[in-house]
């Protein structure tokens, strides 16, 4: 174990006096309305606890409503739970938990039921059969998918509604949390913000469920929210973070220069679109075979190397072989790209990679317990084990209701009556420091992420970015600023930071982890995690988990697999 050369971090963002806060006192706190906050929120409601659930955006708003592909799971006799398993455990390349790979694949069954008994419609042909996508990194069909495209949004509809209507569920949409309350070594709530005001929460238990990270890269898939809220939450309080190295890329998201960048789903490649140049040259068959279906980290950098060879900002998916009419099939896709003018049954549509999925975050076991007492983490704030250094396509929606689920029930038994400190001082504020532009610096910081900390990453490239950002961090830390803007950007940089700090220690590739310095998998010195927490003097501290065998090397080849 050792601490790094980084920057340093409060403790907190703000002070807190509960002579002067009103308090809300609740069984379980659930922070996020996505599919994980909301499946444990449920879940907790159901054991009878009651519950609170604050989001900062609505409901719609979360990163699961925007999931285009599905839900993985085996529901075929082609398929088995041992092709999940060794599919996830081979795309994981080594760091997934086979424990806990094992025990979320069984569950996909019950998941997709669960989903249905609360309302959600899955996609189904005229036999009442479910219809199931493929996705990279899967050797069968196993996606189980809604209106063809907008899978996230059924899901998110299907749970909001169940929120909403639970009767020991209160839900709170439009408040930010700005710290984890922590006294004695237990998480006993948090501090909320509003437009209008500030609220203390005293709980039982707190479930961590504020999603992912990918709006600190330039290039992201994920909503405005999406700003690393869960793991500097986290870290703040004390609770240890692992795998934040691993980021993962999703290889094609609409590029169209002055527009908003859009998720081209995994199922369309999976319907037989094809990635081909501006000379209408298909690459990815040379590449890995197979092919637009190869792991989603391996379809990224090969497009990045097209676009680097060819002089060009994109590349295209090309619908032409798509067995069906696109716009029936992909609708939500077809509505987009439409405002633009492209005719996805006849146009090539222009993609780059984007940010897509943070696939480390809190350390949990599988039912989402943290190193902190109290405090539970699920979803994209997590990191129980399942992704290892690449996540398997569609397995995300899985994880977050099935480590949702099993994370309220343990929450609901372990809530505990637990006092809120009373004084807990805010970090040191200079009345004379200047006032910075928050927009700027956030463009700043995302630029330096997508440039430096990206795809492509070396130790040149990760120490930059690690001393920028601490700088800007101080910069922010000493001025008088306030309010969600200026915590969201705080948070930001605490989990920029904490990213690239890993993404510097391990010198190897790996997954989505590339090192163009360290071009090659080292099993014999990097099959392990990197564990981070907060020091006592607001450092960070590394430590290497013991090397393990790799959990994939016994795997039998995959057809088309490349060692």
């Amino acid at each position: 174990m050792h601490s790094f050369d980084a920057p340093r971090f409060p403790e907190r963002l703000g002070a807190f006096d509960a002579r002067r806060t009103p308090v809300l006192r609740t069984d379980v706190l659930v922070i996020g309305a996505g599919i994980a906050g909301a499946s444990a929120a449920l879940s907790a409601a159901d054991e009878g606890a009651s519950v609170l659930c604050v989001t900062k955006a609505p409901f719609e708003d979360a990163n699961t409503a925007w999931a285009m592909g599905g839900v993985a799971a085996v529901l075929e006799e082609i398929d088995s739970f041992d092709l999940h398993v060794g599919d996830t455990l081979r795309v994981g390349a080594g760091l997934s938990s086979r424990p806990v790979v094992e025990s979320v694949v069984r569950e996909g069954p019950e998941t997709v039921r669960w989903l249905e008994s609360l309302g959600a419609r899955f996609d189904r042909n005229a036999d009442g059969r479910l219809l199931l996508g493929r996705e990279g990194g899967h050797s069968v069909h196993r996606v189980v998918h809604a209106r063809g495209d907008a899978t996230g949004q059924e899901i998110e509809r299907t749970l909001a509604d169940a929120l909403l209507t639970h009767p020991n569920i209160l839900c709170k949409v439009g408040f930010f949390v700005r710290d984890l309350l922590v006294e004695d070594g237990r998480c006993v709530g948090a501090i909320l913000q509003s437009a209008e005001l500030e609220v203390a929460v005293r709980a039982g238990s707190v479930v961590l469920a504020a999603g992912g990270a990918g709006q600190v890269f330039r290039e992201t898939t994920n909503p405005a929210g999406a700003t690393g809220d869960g793991p500097a939450l986290a870290f703040r309080a004390g609770a240890s973070l692992a795998d934040l190295e691993f980021f993962q890329f999703h290889p094609t998201v609409l590029y169209i220069a002055g527009a908003s960048r859009f998720l081209i789903s995994e199922v369309v490649r999976g319907a037989g679109a094809h990635l081909v140049d501006a000379q209408g040259e298909r690459f990815m068959t040379s590449v890995h075979a197979d092919a637009e279906l190869a792991p989603r980290d391996v379809v990224s950098r090969a497009i990045l190397d097209r676009m680097v060879a060819t002089g060009d900002t994109h590349v295209y998916l090309d619908l032409s072989d798509v067995h069906g009419d696109p716009h029936t099939l992909f609708p939500s896709i077809s509505r987009i790209c439409g405002a633009f003018d492209i005719d996805i049954a006849r146009d090539p549509i222009p993609v780059r990679p984007g940010a897509h999925y943070l696939i480390g975050g809190v350390k949990t076991d599988e039912c989402g317990r943290s190193d902190l007492p109290g405090l539970f983490a699920v979803g994209e704030a997590a990191a129980t084990g399942l992704h290892g250094a690449n996540r398997l396509a569609s397995n995300s929606l899985l994880e977050g209701a099935v480590v949702g689920r099993a994370a309220g029930r343990v929450a609901a038994a372990d809530a505990q009556v637990c006092e809120l400190p009373h004084l807990l001082v805010g970090p040191h504020l200079d009345p004379e420091a200047p006032r910075l532009q928050i927009e700027d610096m956030l463009y700043s910081l995302k630029s330096l992420m997508w440039r430096e900390v990206g795809l492509v990453r070396t130790e040149s490239s990760l120490a930059e970015a690690v001393h920028r950002i601490g700088l800007w961090n101080h910069y922010l830390e000493r001025s008088a600023q306030h309010g969600r803007r200026a915590h969201e950007l705080q948070n930001m940089l605490l989990t920029s930071a904490l990213i690239a700090i890993a993404a510097r220690e391990r010198t190897e590739s790996r997954g989505t982890h590339f090192r163009a310095d360290h071009p090659e998998r080292d099993d014999a010195t990097w099959c392990g995690h990197l564990v981070l927490r907060r020091g006592a003097e607001g450092d960070v501290v590394l430590q290497k988990t013991d090397v393990k065998p790799a959990s994939d090397s016994l795997l039998p080849a995959h057809p088309g697999q490349t060692r």
